[in-house]
């Protein structure tokens, strides 16, 4: 009977979780449309092949790869350990405006944000204002540097998750390490490469793994800034999946397109949690 306290919980995972992912599942292996269509045929892995075959896929996994290296892996992660290091050394007025910062841009809903940045990086924007006050050559970052122009925005929403995690991590540091390590003449690189760095590793790809899962499936910031254009030179995976189930109405083809966005995302944990276990 020590099942029982367990049976809701259980009925709960299969009801809403398991079954709506065996349903896509099934639904990837038909050519279900969205309208047009009197019932749905069995077509094996027809949908999966026309994948591997289309070029905007390729184009889409390259583009969503690039999107998750610039914004969470080098970005959010570069800037979020950053930011949690000089906080640390910071007065307690510059900690307090710092976060407010950081974590206000956030909790922002996806789509603000986007439109925000989308007014930012536009040809008439805040940025091109700034570039050519100070004598420097403007753009429209939209049009010549999409991907680029979103990654930054994805850099600026989500780094305040880096941040506190990071900052927690450096607060289990003991102080004495880091003391017995500058009274032995470690300067400061040293200590971060060799002290700090290796002490909160676990917390490096604990939040690795949590930042790249939530990057590959980023819609609406990417949507309200370019709509994965122009051309296509800012679709990432979701953006296309959305395009193919919705807009041309290919529910098939589009939920096994979200199965091989799920497959990217489990391979990218499965990188990290062998990481983790060779670390212990």
């Amino acid at each position: 009977m020590r099942w029982l306290p367990l049976a809701p919980t259980t009925v709960l995972l299969l009801l809403f979780l398991a079954g709506p992912i065996g349903y896509c599942v099934y639904i990837a292996f038909t050519d279900t449309q969205l309208t047009g269509q009197a019932s749905a045929s069995f077509v094996g892995w027809e949908n999966f092949r026309k994948a591997f075959a289309d070029d905007n896929f390729r184009n889409a996994v390259l583009l969503t790869l690039v999107f998750t290296l610039l914004s969470s892996i080098v970005g959010q992660n570069t800037l979020g350990l950053t930011l949690a290091l000089l906080m640390r050394r910071a007065t307690r007025p510059v900690r307090t405006l710092t976060g407010a910062i950081v974590i206000g841009a956030w909790v922002l809903p996806e789509i603000v944000a986007g439109f925000l940045l989308y007014s930012f990086f536009a040809r008439e924007g805040s940025l091109n204002a700034l570039l050519g006050g100070l004598g420097l050559p403007e753009q429209n970052w939209l049009y010549t540097l999409p991907i680029l122009a979103v990654s930054m925005a994805n850099v600026w929403r989500g780094t305040a998750f880096s941040m506190l995690v990071y900052s927690a991590a450096l607060a289990e540091i003991p102080r004495e390490v880091a003391e017995s390590a500058e009274v032995d003449g470690a300067g400061g690189w040293r200590r971060l490469w060799y002290i700090t760095l290796p002490m909160i590793r676990r917390s490096i790809g604990t939040n690795l793994m949590l930042n790249t899962l939530q990057t590959l499936s980023v819609f609406g910031l990417i949507w309200a800034m370019t709509q994965g254009g122009p051309g296509r030179k800012s679709e990432t995976l979701p953006l296309f999946m959305y395009d193919e189930a919705f807009n041309k109405s290919l529910i098939g083809y589009g939920t096994a397109i979200a199965l091989l966005l799920l497959l990217v995302g489990a391979l990218f944990s499965v990188v990290y949690l062998r990481l983790l276990r060779e670390d212990d």
